[in-house]
């Protein structure tokens, strides 16, 4: 039997590495002569990064870079080993995680970190990047990053405007004159698992900004700045983002990504699994096994079990997916692919208690799924 291992990174466990490490051991215990395929997967969020550098052999660059408050931290990012694609993960930088809660304020928060990043693997050759744009403590629509880059954001009277989203009200002018000319021979694929607009109810600040700690009326500020930031966008670049679904990804970095540079905004799902040559190694496979750290309704929503699963279907393959745990609308899944869904918790313990004993508890989670499939075999 031919088995293609595929989970994602179990959130604040483990790495899918080590998850798929965990579940060939529970194969082995069923089919010890069977030949399988780990290939680790993500959606543009947590581990996105390692899946794409340890895939294609790539490398983890580490470096020194500001937070979304100008604090000097240490974090990574990725190269290809195609030596041309740079991974740039937004989280990373400018991370809600980067940052203490008593020191968050999302109306200074600045993008400008990731700019750094990207002149970074700009001076070391990369023009292709993949930014995963997913979890920053930001809403300035990537204004910070596009300062870093070279661009200016100028008042009324001609001067630079400060950082952070609520700086953009104050915005007059883009004067692009200083760009990095690197980056507009570059390409961009943005990776997003969301689809809201930059602005309006649905946009950036009314979505995510509470998130980051705004407040009602700090997030009117902060959607009626980044509507002033398209504006001017699309008087001094004519470019409109106002409304492109996935605009709002990020706190508006999206939106910034796209207006100023060559850029595609996709799944990020869609993007990794294309990247890893997923569907090949599906279509060879006998049973796929996907796994995330909780499958509810939101799983549905172009996450990678679900992505891989889509794949499966094509070729008339079961999948079956080990979850950390079961939330409310888990059996959706069971109409987008996944034929079946086995959770970690096989006894009353706490979510630190599975935590800590998550390989073993994936193991032996794998182990039993197999065995039930056997009964059939």
């Amino acid at each position: 039997m031919k088995i293609l291992i595929s989970p994602q990174q179990f959130k604040e466990s483990l790495t899918g590495s080590k998850i798929a490490d965990s579940m060939e051991k529970g194969i082995l215990k069923v089919w010890p002569n069977s030949t399988i395929k780990k290939i680790p997967v993500a959606d543009g969020g947590d581990g996105t990064l390692e899946t794409l550098v340890s895939n294609s052999n790539g490398e983890i660059k580490s470096t020194i870079a500001d937070n979304s408050n100008f604090e000097k931290i240490k974090t990574e990012w990725g190269a290809l080993g195609d030596k041309k694609t740079a991974v740039i993960e937004v989280a990373r930088v400018i991370g809600l995680s980067k940052i203490s809660v008593n020191k968050r304020n999302v109306m200074k928060a600045s993008s400008y970190g990731i700019g750094s990043v990207f002149k970074e693997a700009l001076d070391q050759g990369y023009r292709s990047f993949i930014v995963p744009v997913g979890g920053s403590a930001t809403n300035d629509g990537g204004a910070g990053l596009l300062q870093a880059l070279g661009v200016s954001l100028k008042n009324k009277s001609g001067k630079e405007i400060g950082y952070g989203g609520q700086e953009l009200q104050n915005l007059e002018k883009i004067d692009i004159s200083g760009l990095d000319e690197r980056m507009l021979n570059s390409n961009i694929m943005v990776a997003c698992d969301v689809n809201n607009p930059l602005c309006g109810p649905r946009g950036a600040s009314s979505i995510y900004g509470p998130q980051k700690g705004a407040t009602f009326e700090q997030v009117q500020i902060l959607d009626q700045a980044l509507l002033k930031f398209s504006e001017i966008i699309k008087r001094d670049l004519g470019k409109d983002v106002a409304d492109i679904p996935g605009a709002g990804a990020s706190g508006g970095i999206g939106a910034g990504l796209m207006a100023f540079f060559s850029s595609e905004l996709r799944l990020g799902s869609d993007i990794v699994l294309e990247i890893l040559g997923i569907e090949k190694h599906i279509a060879e496979s006998d049973l796929i096994i996907v796994g995330e750290g909780q499958v509810d309704r939101s799983t549905v929503f172009n996450k990678s079990p679900v992505a891989v699963s889509r794949i499966a279907k094509k070729y008339n393959k079961p999948v079956i997916c080990i979850a950390g745990s079961l939330g409310a609308g888990f059996k959706e899944v069971h109409s987008h692919g996944i034929d079946a869904v086995f959770s970690l918790l096989n006894r009353p313990m706490s979510l630190q208690s599975a935590m800590n004993d998550t390989a073993r508890l994936v193991e032996i989670a794998t182990e039993q799924a197999c065995r039930s499939i056997s009964i059939n075999v």
